[in-house]
Order: structure tokens, then C-alpha cells, then sequence
């Protein structure tokens, strides 16, 4: 039974002779590279606020810093303008990487209690 040419992908011409379909697999590539790097620069963002966690949770500090959360979200916003992106994108994207940070301080902070406690 041949396949039915209606579910497969346009085939008449390949990615390598057309150059709208080349230059979409170049930019998906550019895109899929951006992403690595965007993850590998969020573990390395979290590896330091870790550090941070720690220090914090050693010297009994709160998990979280409101001002300095402020001043952090400005600055973004600024940077995202420079950069000619949405700064209310940016604000939320920088918020909810905040309260997972949050989230970490409050676990490392709690852990810190159940150690020093034992």
C-alpha cells in the first residue's frame, strides 16, 4: 500500500531549494540556540541565588528583599526598552523567576531551622 500524499509534508521541494524553507530552518536553528542558552543562563541565574539562599539562611536574613526586587524590576524594565521589548513581558518574566527564587530561600531557610534544631 503506497502512503497517501495528503499526510505527508509538501514535498515537491526540499528545504535546500527553497529558499523560504531554508531560511526557516536557519532561524528555527538561531532559535533553538537562543533557547540552550537562555536555559543555560537561568541554571547558572539559580546556582548563584542558591549562594544567595544560603548566606541569607546562615545570617538569618529574609528570604525575600522587596526593595531590592523593585529596583531589579526598573532595571529590567529599562533594559527591556533599550532592547526594544515588551517591559511588561519582561517585568512578568523577571517576577515569576523572583518567586521561584523566593521559593528556594524559604525551602533553604526552613532547612537551615530543621538543621540547627536537630
Amino acid at each position: 500500500m503506497s502512503p497517501d500524499p495528503s499526510n505527508t509534508p509538501h514535498t515537491s521541494k526540499s528545504a535546500a531549494s527553497d529558499p523560504a524553507l531554508a531560511e526557516l530552518e536557519r532561524l528555527r536553528a538561531s532559535i533553538d540556540n537562543i533557547d540552550a542558552a537562555l536555559i543555560h543562563m537561568l541554571a547558572e541565574r539559580f546556582r548563584c541565588t542558591q549562594e544567595v539562599g544560603k548566606l541569607k539562611a546562615r545570617a538569618h536574613l529574609p528570604p525575600a528583599d522587596p526593595s531590592r526586587e523593585t529596583r531589579q524590576i526598573e532595571r529590567l524594565r529599562q533594559l527591556a526598552r533599550d532592547a526594544h521589548l515588551d517591559p511588561d513581558f519582561a517585568e512578568k518574566f523577571l517576577a515569576f523567576v523572583i518567586r521561584e527564587v523566593i521559593r528556594h530561600h524559604e525551602a533553604i531557610a526552613a532547612d537551615a531551622r530543621r538543621t540547627s534544631e536537630g
